[in-house]
C-alpha cells in the first residue's frame, strides 16, 4: 500500500468518524436530558424535595387500599380493580412494543425521513449514520418502557396473589400479626408494582421529549424542559395532587381508616 493510498484511506477514515459521531452539542442535549429524567424520577418518588408529589400521596392511597380490603368480607371490589390495573398496564405495554415495531420501519424509511428534515426552516438534516443512532436511541427508550410495563403486569399479578393470601377479617381478627404482616405483604407487591408503572410511563413521555432531538439538539433541549416543566406541575402543582392530599387530610383512604359507614 503506497502513501497516496494510506493517506486516502486516513481521509475517508475521519469522514466516517464525523458522521457517525456526535456533535458535542448533540452530546450536551443528550447528557440534559438523561439528567433531566434522572431529577423527575427522583423527585416523584420523594427523595430530593420535601413537597409530597403525587406519586407518593398515591402510595399511602395503595396502603389504605389493602387496609380497607381486608375489612371486607367480599372482595368482588378489589379484584375488578386489579384487573382493571392489569388491563391498563398491558395496554401500555402493547402500545410500547407497537411504537418500537414502527421505529423499525423507521430505519427503512431513512432517506425519505432525512428529505422531510431537510426542508424544515429549523435545521439541517443530520448524517444518515447520525439519524440511525438517533433512531436505535429511541428504540432503547420503548424497549426500557416494554419492560417496565411487563415486571409492572407481573408484579400486580403477583399482587392479585397475595389479596387472595389476606385473612378474612373475623380470621385476622384472631391473629392480628398475621393479619398485619399479609397486609404488608399485599402493600409492598402493590406499590412496587405501581413503581415500575409509572416508570414506563415515565419512559413514555421522555420519549415524547426525545422527538426533538430528530430537529436538533437546540429543539431537543427545549422539548425537552417543556416536557419536565409538564410532568413537574403534575406531580407538585396539579388538581390531582390536591385532590388526593385534601382526602387524605380527613377521615378516609388517606389516613388508612375505612370509607365504609358505620352501619356496615
Amino acid at each position: 500500500m503506497g502513501e497516496a493510498d494510506f493517506q486516502h484511506l486516513s481521509c475517508y477514515g475521519f469522514a466516517m468518524g464525523d458522521s457517525l459521531f456526535l456533535t458535542g452539542a448533540d452530546l450536551a442535549a443528550l447528557a440534559f436530558f438523561l439528567a433531566v429524567w434522572l431529577v423527575h424520577g427522583l423527585a416523584a418518588n420523594g427523595k430530593l424535595v420535601g413537597r409530597m408529589s403525587l406519586t407518593t400521596a398515591m402510595n399511602a392511597q395503595r396502603e389504605a387500599w389493602m387496609r380497607t380490603m381486608a375489612q371486607r368480607e367480599l372482595r368482588m371490589i378489589d379484584t375488578s380493580i386489579m384487573v382493571g390495573l392489569q388491563q391498563g398496564t398491558a395496554f401500555f405495554a402493547s402500545s410500547s412494543l407497537l411504537a418500537l415495531g414502527g421505529c423499525f420501519a423507521l430505519l427503512g424509511a431513512s432517506n425519505d425521513v432525512l428529505s422531510v428534515l431537510s426542508d424544515l426552516p429549523l435545521a439541517d438534516a443530520p448524517p444518515r449514520q447520525v439519524f440511525e443512532i438517533k433512531v436505535l436511541g429511541l428504540m432503547a427508550l420503548l424497549a426500557y418502557a416494554f419492560f417496565k410495563f411487563g415486571w409492572s403486569y407481573r408484579l400486580f399479578n403477583y399482587c392479585s396473589i397475595l389479596i387472595g393470601a389476606v385473612p378474612m377479617h373475623k380470621e385476622g381478627s384472631a391473629d392480628p400479626v398475621a393479619m398485619e404482616a399479609a397486609i404488608g405483604r399485599a402493600t409492598r407487591m402493590n406499590v412496587l408494582a405501581g413503581r415500575h408503572f409509572n416508570a414506563g410511563l415515565r419512559g413514555v413521555f421522555f420519549s415524547l421529549g426525545y422527538l426533538g432531538w430528530f430537529v436538533g439538539p437546540e429543539a431537543f433541549a427545549l422539548t425537552t424542559t417543556l416536557l419536565f416543566a409538564v410532568l413537574l406541575r403534575r406531580q407538585f402543582f396539579s388538581a390531582a395532587r390536591l385532590a388526593v392530599i385534601d382526602e387524605s387530610a380527613q377521615a378516609g383512604p388517606g389516613n388508612g381508616s375505612s370509607i365504609r359507614p358505620e352501619s356496615q
